[in-house]
């Protein structure tokens, strides 16, 4: 198929809004997709990180302007992010684009997306990974209806909540670690290594620094607790360069040390050797259940911050395991149950042949089937939908 010749009058100009690292990774492969679908007649605007910048946007501002953790932290940054609020609504009603995707970090995007709308009404708006309105603030599905024309959902149960709740029109477009099952999957000699012993125990305290801070200390001890118990293993704490000062310095304390990689590329590699893993829950556990790692996942925060969690989630598990497979097969540890002895004990269960530990395997042994999405990679579904979203608004203009 040629593609399609640049000229004024063809052109697309599509912004993009993506403030985390996985947002930026999901905007990335979604502007490949788009300028190969456009045949290179498009212009693309927005804020982005690394990912983005390599697929040609200059960002409005740095995304790490708005790496902030915590409601304490939220609170003595207001100020700026409200002004960084408007200056980026500013900026999509400055450009008006052909469409405003909004990626992932909904107390910003939606922030920006509900200001577009009311300036702006005719640009239509795509959300790329759905709020957790199933979990906790269900009314914002219906409050999105106003100002969301699409939500893009990477978790399968998604769009069925997005029905029961009345919100916008919302697709699967699949996960990115669908994409990723290879590095995951151990090759003959790492199956054997994952059979081997001593087991090894993958040790995952965070990706943000307030998270190795409260998971670090009640880890160690419940690692400690385990080898006293007599129960043979060979722990390995996978971390990224930018936590490492952090996570060496939690480590100080610890009885049992582990061996630490770091980068990407080395976790995964720890992943496909991996016997069973400690987790603080989140989208690791869905990686691990992907990788069919049996695991114990924790949660700990602030005082404040639980209080206010522990009144707003609508779910009985907060793993995305649990939720994927439709059963609570992981356990989990959350504030006060978040203790050395209950980490401990169940740790060694997953590491011997009990029946939680047969419980996970067989249920991760389906989840690769429920998220699939057929021969289409995520970022496609996404572009198509993109795509078909403009098209129908130009026509409606």
């Amino acid at each position: 198929m040629t593609p399609a010749r640049v000229t004024a009058e063809t052109e697309r100009t599509i912004f993009l809004i993506a403030t985390e690292e996985s947002g930026d990774r999901l905007g990335a492969n979604l502007m490949k997709v788009l300028r190969q679908r456009l045949g290179g007649a498009v212009r693309f605007e927005g804020i982005g990180g690394r990912a983005m910048a390599r697929e040609g946007l200059v960002s409005l501002f740095p995304i790490e302007e708005l790496s902030i953790i915590g409601l304490a932290a939220v609170v003595g940054q207001l100020p700026k992010i409200l002004r960084l609020i408007r200056e980026t609504a500013a900026a999509v009603a400055e450009v008006t684009p052909d469409i405003l995707v909004i990626i992932d970090s909904p107390d910003f995007t939606h922030r920006v997306a509900k200001r577009v709308r009311a300036s702006h009404p005719g640009i239509p708006i795509i959300d790329y990974v759905s709020p957790s309105v199933w979990a906790w603030r269900p009314g914002r599905a219906r409050a999105m209806l106003t100002y969301v024309d699409h939500v893009l959902a990477l978790l399968p149960f998604e769009p069925e909540a997005y029905r029961r709740l009345h919100g916008p029109p919302c697709s699967y477009v699949g996960h990115p670690l669908t994409e990723q099952l290879t590095s995951l999957r151990p090759n003959a000699d790492e199956a054997e290594r994952r059979a081997a012993q001593p087991p090894v125990l993958l040790v995952l305290p965070g990706s943000r620094r307030s998270e190795i801070r409260h998971h670090m200390t009640v880890f160690g001890r419940a690692l400690a607790r385990l080898r006293e118990k007599g129960v043979a293993f060979e722990p390995v704490l996978p971390t990224m360069p930018h936590l490492q000062d952090a996570v060496v310095d939690g480590l100080r304390t610890w009885p049992v040390q582990p061996r630490v990689v770091i980068g990407e590329p080395e976790k995964r590699a720890a992943f496909r050797i991996a016997h069973a893993a400690l987790a603080k829950s989140g989208t690791v556990t869905l990686e691990l259940a992907l990788a069919a790692v049996p695991m114990v996942t924790a949660y700990r925060t602030g005082s404040t911050e639980a209080w206010i969690l522990r009144r707003a989630i609508k779910v009985n598990s907060v793993i995305l395991a649990n939720l994927v497979v439709g059963e609570n097969v992981v356990p989990e540890y959350l504030q006060e149950d978040c203790t050395p002895g209950k980490l401990s004990e169940a740790l060694g269960e997953v590491l011997s042949d009990s029946d939680l530990r047969r419980r996970q395997v067989e249920a991760f042994a389906k989840i690769e089937d429920i998220m699939s999405t057929g021969n289409q990679p995520p970022s496609v579904r996404a572009a198509d939908i993109v795509l078909a979203t403009m098209r129908k608004s130009r026509r409606a203009n």
